[in-house]
């Protein structure tokens, strides 16, 4: 096995019919771009009830139909913020708390330290979170995963990854490991993915390779580490 083999993101999520919801962070192959992507699944009726909406230059998860939102606390949130030159993304609120935490000079870590996984027993869901520092000179990137230590959610681990940015390399976390009762949460170390240069072609190999059925949203970003250019796609199945 060779373990700093990067595979291509659909050899990470094909035929795995739950990853639930996942980051990618890394830089395109040519060295010009910074990427940031993030999607989102669902098996109920509320989580699939939901569609990602650009305000201002931010994502959140809005509600497709407002009428069938049962229990709106874990599945509406900012889900991209950018802070001077950190973007940030997360699978829940946690976005705000990092946001905060880096106005008052907290580290990523730091600012996390406040949350754990959520209270949805008892498939606890972990929270995953990306920080990109888009730093021409030096661009980078943390990922942290806060899950429950056991069965019964008792505490929390907390684990925070951190990679200097080279082309062509991206890191992939998820929620989950695949689906089950109660859903197996991710384990180790964010997975190696390579990266071209083409946000269309990332774009269409993760929608395409998602799982038909549980897949929702999906926002893929490129931020140009010279001028600052942003390209975005953002794919909803509900329309």
């Amino acid at each position: 096995m060779n373990i700093y083999e990067s595979l291509p993101i659909s050899h990470r999520i094909k035929g795995n019919s739950y990853p639930g919801r996942g980051i990618v962070l890394g830089l395109t192959e040519d060295g010009a771009n910074a990427v940031a992507a993030y999607f989102i699944m669902g098996r109920s009726e509320n989580s699939r009830n939901r569609v990602f909406t650009l305000r201002g230059g931010e994502l959140f998860t809005e509600p497709f139909d407002v009428s069938k939102v049962e229990d709106p606390s874990l599945i509406i949130y900012a889900a991209v913020r950018q802070y001077k030159d950190q973007l940030i993304v997360t699978n829940g609120d946690q976005t705000d708390t990092v946001y905060e935490g880096l106005v008052v000079g907290k580290s990523f870590s730091e600012a996390l330290e406040q949350r754990c996984f959520e209270p949805d027993g008892p498939n606890f869901t972990p929270r995953i979170s990306g920080l990109l520092t888009l730093d021409a000179a030096r661009p980078r990137y943390e990922m942290s995963i806060l899950k429950s230590i056991d069965a019964v959610g008792s505490d929390c681990a907390r684990y925070t990854f951190s990679y200097p940015a080279k082309p062509g390399l991206g890191h992939f976390i998820h929620t989950y490991v695949c689906d089950g009762s109660p859903i197996p949460t991710f384990q180790g170390e964010p997975e190696r993915i390579c990266l071209g240069s083409d946000i269309d072609a990332l774009t269409a190999e993760l929608w395409e390779n998602l799982d038909a059925n549980n897949k929702i949203s999906l926002y893929v970003r490129f931020t140009d580490l010279h001028t600052g250019k942003l390209t975005e796609r953002l794919v909803n199945k509900n329309k």
